[in-house]
């Protein structure tokens, strides 16, 4: 039987081709922004693109931020996408402008200092041994990217025994690329936009479901 996944619609992402991508890698997708089928569903995909205050600002009108700690609170799978990921940080800072977030991990979201922003395209990524969203794929594949904004360090969230699993990129700075946590994992790239290798990761985080 398939897993049935809910991509959760609060007016950020790329619904449509997130919906799609998931569905291509084996799982029941539906999207929507209902607490009770987030709630239920197997898994659950948080995209994002744009600003992180406004991305907060619409999750907060369907109590995103809810429902993504009462999945965790229950050890139900969660995965980010893009700004879907950065929302996940303490706090976003764009233009002088401080944003909380939704705080399940320690940190803040800002502008990468490198040559051109956005960083729009393909680049590899360094995963940490032991990774399933990795597992099966080269150390030479690359990820589609387009954002400005990332987390640049990462702090170990207090009171978790096992570090997550912490991906990085680079573009200028170093920078998060992606984030295992037990049943909470995020990617910075995206995942519905890149090809096969996109699909492979998809795939390998609806066996965690």
């Amino acid at each position: 039987m398939k897993p049935k996944v809910v991509v959760l619609d609060y007016g950020s992402g790329n619904l449509r081709s997130a919906e799609r991508a998931v569905a291509r890698a084996g799982a029941d997708v539906t999207v929507t922004s209902d607490m009770d089928a987030a709630l239920a569903a197997d898994g659950l995909v948080v995209p994002g693109v744009g600003a992180f205050a406004a991305c907060m600002a619409g999750l907060r009108a369907v109590r995103g931020e809810q429902i993504i700690g009462r999945r965790l609170a229950g050890g139900r799978p969660v995965l980010g996408i893009c700004v879907g990921m950065q929302i996940l940080f303490e706090k976003g800072v764009e233009h002088g402008v401080t944003t909380e977030g939704c705080a399940e991990w320690p940190g803040v979201v800002d502008r990468l200092n490198a040559p051109v922003l956005p960083h729009m395209g393909w680049n590899t990524v360094e995963a940490p041994a032991g990774s399933v969203l990795f597992g099966g794929l080269d150390a030479g594949t690359r990820f589609y990217f387009v954002h400005s904004y990332a987390a640049r360090t990462w702090e170990l969230p207090p009171g978790r025994l096992t570090p997550p699993l912490v991906t990085w990129a680079e573009h200028g700075d170093r920078f998060v690329a992606a984030v295992e946590n037990g049943a909470l994992c995020a990617t910075q790239f995206h995942p519905e936009k890149s090809g096969d290798a996109g699909a492979h990761l998809l795939h390998n985080w609806l066996t965690t479901l």
